[in-house]
């Protein structure tokens, strides 16, 4: 049986596989435990630089802007390049960016380097996720992809931990924690070093020898490629906006956003929001939600494999829309309101393992990088706009108003997930990207299933 031949999508998990996800959770929880560290890092910005709500939302939203043109240029790159060299030098961008960030004197300087590091960690997006959904099987791609959640909201949990014991320092202690991703940055870039080349990338580079060493070398001698057909053509940009491409890629992009502006306009001001909704606030209040924030990213693990894709995305959108408008209405600091918060960061945190999952697997290798690139920015474009508005409509309209805001994007959300979600479950890579193989999804899934 050892010398049966097994196509790259059915190999069995091995090694390799285990320490390439590794290596991209990394990347995950670096993202994680930057975006949690400034939220308490502002809490002494603010004095200390004297900063007006204009700047508290900048600072807030300036990884996330970074994010946008990296996961946008870098993407792109990744496509052109190869995933392994975008994968290994993105993160000598974020530790440069962390480090130097110790020296800034202010507020400008602060931006543009929490810019920069957001630019290598929009590039990690990208290429992580694409690296290895090309090279992991199909039944295990969702599920995997899927748990860089909980990595990354370890990462998120980890600073808000790190951050309080900091603050012990004094005023200057934030010069410490934006500098400290540096140290799991080197780290990662360490063991990074020598990573292969994805075997599709190079297949439709017409590199067929070397991805086929490749596979043999790191995944096993009995699996083979898939496909060893290189395609006629490279992959223009501009396909992604075609006439075939466009439903596909609104359909990320929309929904992507509408899942992580709600989430960081949120929970990048957590505490703030919790005062404005009449809650009590302290290092207790914001543990207990970040468990339970860790607690969702498991249940999204649970979902993605119990249920299809479009009912875990569909259901978790009407239940965070329905939630949200629930927090925007009933009178502040009500057991009910407290309930109805806790809930809807549970299912939150859950709906975001999709936001892994889904754009790899949707688009096809000569595209995949530039497109989960592409939704990646757009999400982080909308997430950066919301973090830098929330603190300016919430000083000028209150925290009802904001919140109804962020619920039109929920709904917005759900009318295009219900409208153009593709079934992606247990389908291999090439089938789930095709555009023309989607009516035939849920036949595949239930044969599937019970075979």
């Amino acid at each position: 049986m050892t010398n049966q031949i097994v196509k790259l999508d059915d190999a069995p998990l091995n090694k390799f596989h285990y320490k390439m996800t590794a290596l991209t959770f990394g990347g995950h929880f670096t993202d994680g435990y930057v975006l949690g560290m400034i939220g308490i890092a502002l809490t002494l910005l603010t004095p200390q630089f004297d900063l007006n709500p204009y700047w508290v939302g900048l600072l807030g939203s300036s990884a996330l802007i970074g994010l946008f043109f990296g996961s946008l240029i870098l993407g792109r790159l990744a496509d052109v390049i190869g995933r392994r060299k975008v994968f290994t030098l993105n993160f000598v961008i974020i530790i440069l960016a962390s480090i130097l960030q110790f020296f800034a004197d202010n507020a400008v300087e602060l931006f543009l380097l929490r810019v920069l590091l957001g630019f290598g960690l929009g590039g990690d997006y990208s290429v992580g996720h694409t690296l290895l959904a090309e090279i992991l099987p199909r039944k295990q791609r969702g599920p995997i992809l899927g748990s860089f959640s909980v990595i990354w909201t370890i990462g998120f949990v980890l600073a808000t931990v790190v951050g309080y014991i900091l603050l012990r320092v004094g005023p200057e202690a934030w010069r410490w924690m934006l500098s400290s991703p540096a140290l799991p940055g080197l780290i990662i870039f360490i063991m990074r070093m020598g990573t292969p080349e994805s075997p599709r990338w190079l297949v439709n580079q017409g590199r067929v020898d070397e991805a086929r060493h490749i596979v043999k070398n790191y995944i096993g001698q009995n699996i083979v490629l898939d496909d060893e057909t290189p395609v006629a053509t490279k992959g223009s940009y501009a396909e992604l906006f075609s006439k075939k491409m466009i439903k596909r890629t609104a359909f990320n992009c929309i929904f992507y956003l509408c899942i992580v502006l709600p989430y960081w306009a949120i929970y990048t001001f957590l505490p703030s929001i919790l005062k404005a909704l009449g809650l009590h606030g302290n290092f207790s209040t914001d543990l207990l939600l970040n468990l339970v924030l860790f607690i969702g990213s498991f249940l999204g693990i649970f979902l993605t494999i119990k249920l299809s894709t479009r009912a875990f995305l569909n259901g978790s959108f009407i239940f965070l829309s329905v939630s949200l408008l629930l927090l925007s209405l009933l009178p502040s600091g009500s057991t009910l309101m407290i309930i109805t918060f806790i809930g809807f960061t549970l299912i939150m945190s859950a709906v975001c393992n999709l936001t892994a999952s889904i754009p790899p697997e949707s688009f096809p290798t000569t595209l995949r990088s530039s497109g989960v690139g592409l939704a990646t920015s757009f999400s982080r474009l909308g997430s950066a706009t919301g973090t830098f508005l929330l603190p300016m409509s919430i000083s000028n309209f209150g925290i009802q108003p904001s919140m109804l805001v962020l619920t039109a994007f929920l709904i917005i959300g759900t009318i295009v997930s219900l409208a153009w979600a593709p079934e992606t479950k247990l389908r291999s890579l090439s089938d789930a990207s095709d555009i023309d193989n989607d009516q035939e999804s849920s036949t595949i899934i239930k044969a599937t299933g019970e075979a």
